[in-house]
């Protein structure tokens, strides 16, 4: 075994650096052995090895001598090595700082960040299977696989699943024991060793799952439910799951306020209730269905609207000619819904009274056009959403007046319309046929202006107030009613209308049957 290297000590050197320019000022004698000038080196390098040598310079020894110095023991070589610290610093030549390298080693590899998110995927009477997702820092000695460990419930003995590094984020864990509750955890290894641990959140029950739990979401929860103040709030949730499952709610990821929301669940769903909404019921509800470690969520948006308030201000900005600029600001409380639109109503300050100029205007500002020359009109604005139209308004304090100006309006003159029109029948009588005893009626009708006089004639004389007959005539319709008529009823019925403007007629042939017994029936009747 070689000899163990003398220690060098710096402050032979430090000395031999201050006393440098003298010796160099001193020429160098001739004779001096070139075993000097290489020991010099072999001082300021100081390896291991050479330890021993640097005896032999200083005493010119031999190198029988130097031999039996090699297989000394570690002990004697710091007294063997005193006479080369003593020699004159004349005779080997002063170190230089550049002559020294210094060489950091390379940091040592460091294991990766742990593995996330360590999840079950399939379960059965002697399989498990996990999977889980890369961690997020690896490093520069890359990842070389993962290893899968775990042990049984109260148990301290992890064993390992896989007998060799796995580079996939999924392993199945087989020959399992049914009914055993098992903790599992997975490791990433590279050259800087393990990673923490990262294991499931609780021990797995090695069994058979029946029905794994889902949840059907109905169609109408699926995207935003949007319900008004004061409504009431039944939601049934449906879901499948044996054994089983066990339900929870959350509300923007906190537990629900029993105060405002009840749950009520059942084998086969689960009821959200609210009695009266308010604003501070809208969120984001998540539903979570869980059967030992396998588990379904769903989440769905509830959103409790009201009317808006009144836009935040409202201002007059100009007046010209017949027409008002107005401009306003979005109301500070939408009614926790978007805003749709804006209603722009003015008032004459004679009159006071409230017309609506604009309805379902999107814009944050109107000219209001049309107004009369001479008024002072005031404005305001109604906020609206897909609720309603804001109960209060906003409502300008300026006044728009209408100045008059040098215009002398004549309206034109229009010549007056004569409606005086003589008598024309626009439905005329036709033939008609009855039988004897049986009632019939006669009908037409006539226009004209001034309204004209209406009267009936049986072949060209006047009816008059004959009680057989009954005339009538109303809105322009004419009727003769012929009650029970004769066989000397028939003949020609003239209607005659008459006014200022001239007289119209029409006319109608009336045949009245007689009927007909059959000879059987007289002898019967006799």
């Amino acid at each position: 075994m070689p000899a163990k290297p003398a220690p060098i000590k710096k402050s032979p050197v430090k000395k031999a650096a201050e006393n440098a320019p003298e010796a160099a000022a001193e020429p160098a004698p001739v004779e001096a052995p070139a075993a000097e000038a290489e020991a010099a080196p072999a001082v300021e390098a100081a390896p291991a090895e050479a330890a021993p040598a640097e005896a032999a310079p200083a005493e010119a020894a031999p190198a029988e001598e130097a031999a039996p110095a090699e297989a000394a023991p570690a002990e004697a070589a710091p007294a063997e090595a005193a006479p080369a610290e003593a020699a004159p610093a004349e005779d080997a030549p002063a170190p230089e700082a550049s002559n020294y390298i210094f060489i950091t080693p390379p940091p040592p590899p460091e294991p990766t960040s742990a593995p996330l998110s360590v999840v079950v995927e399939d379960v059965n009477n002697t399989t498990l299977t996990v999977k889980w997702r890369p961690p997020e820092t690896v490093g520069d000695s890359g990842l070389d696989g993962y290893t899968v460990e775990y042990c049984k419930e109260g148990s301290t003995d992890w064993v390992v699943a896989n007998s060799e590094l796995t580079p996939a984020n999924r392993l199945c864990i087989k020959d399992l024991t049914t009914g055993d509750r098992l903790n599992v955890r997975v490791v990433a290894v590279n050259a800087g060793g393990r990673s923490e641990a990262c294991a499931l959140v609780e021990p797995v029950p090695i069994r058979e799952i029946v029905d794994r739990p889902k949840i059907r979401l109905p169609r109408m929860l699926r995207s935003r439910y949007v319900r008004t103040v004061g409504a009431q709030i039944n939601l049934v949730i449906p879901f499948n799951g044996k054994p089983k499952p066990v339900v929870s709610w959350l509300k923007d990821g906190q537990p629900l306020d029993s105060k405002r929301a009840n749950i009520r669940n059942s084998d086969k769903d689960s009821i959200l209730f609210i009695r009266t909404s308010n604003r501070e019921d809208s969120g984001v509800y998540e539903m979570t269905v869980k059967v030992d470690s396998f588990e379904d969520k769903a989440s769905l948006i509830l959103q409790i609207v009201e009317k808006p308030g009144p836009p935040a201000s409202l201002k007059l900005v100009d007046t010209w000619g017949f027409n008002a600029a107005l401009e306003w600001t979005p109301p500070a409380d939408k009614g926790n819904t978007e805003i749709t639109g804006y209603t722009i109503q003015k008032a004459d300050k004679k009159t006071g009274d409230w017309y609506t100029v604009l309805e379902h205007y999107h814009r944050l500002n109107a000219t209001v056009s049309d107004l009369i020359m001479g008024n002072s009109y005031t404005f305001r604005v109604f906020s609206e959403n897909k609720v309603g139209v804001s109960e209060e308004c906003a409502e300008t304090t300026d006044i728009a007046t209408i100045q008059k100006i040098g215009i002398d309006y004549k309206p034109p003159e229009y010549k007056e319309h004569d409606f005086n029109e003589a008598p024309k029948f626009t439905a005329p009588l036709s033939d008609h046929a009855t039988t004897v005893g049986y009632s019939t009626k006669l009908l037409c009708a006539v226009r004209g202006s001034p309204k004209p006089k209406v009267e009936w004639l049986k072949n060209q004389m006047v009816i008059g107030d004959d009680p057989k007959f009954r005339q009538i005539s109303n809105q322009g319709v004419c009727s003769l009613e012929i009650r029970k008529p004769c066989s000397f009823d028939g003949g020609v019925y003239t209607c005659r209308a008459k006014n200022e403007q001239g007289t119209a007629t029409v006319s109608c042939k009336l045949e009245v049957k007689q009927v007909i017994v059959a000879e059987a029936d007289k002898e019967k009747e006799e």
